[in-house]
């Protein structure tokens, strides 16, 4: 289906995400605890898809984001945010996300928006 890097400092929904993909046939070829550890593991993973979640602690999404879309044009990315982070999405959006999932999200949805973009 797809290799996919999870990006978000928290394990449970690191955790959470890895089932829902793994149970709808994605490869879960990494996951990052922060932006920093997520742009080191894109260069080494080369995944086709990657799930950043836009705060973190040490690099937050939006500039884990720029990094990857810096070193790879072609990236592919999905910023995840909780309700309230409008303005952070659409910034991120402008700097090369493909899409986006608001938290709290529903399995379908998640698979959905990854299709969707993998295919574009």
């Amino acid at each position: 289906m797809g290799k996919v890097l999870i990006v978000d400092d928290a394990t449970f929904m690191r955790a959470t995400i890895r089932l829902m993909l793994e149970r709808n046939g994605f490869e879960v070829v990494g996951e990052a605890e922060n932006g920093a550890v997520g742009v080191a593991m894109y260069k080494q993973c080369q995944p086709d898809i990657v799930t950043m979640d836009i705060t973190m602690p040490e690099m937050s999404g939006t500039e884990a984001l720029k990094a990857i879309m810096a070193y790879d044009t072609k990236a592919k990315v999905i910023m995840v945010s909780a309700m309230g982070q409008e303005v952070m999405v659409r910034e991120a959006v402008m700097n090369g996300a493909k899409s986006f999932i608001v938290k709290p999200f529903k399995e379908e949805q998640v698979v959905q928006t990854l299709r969707k973009v993998l295919s574009v």
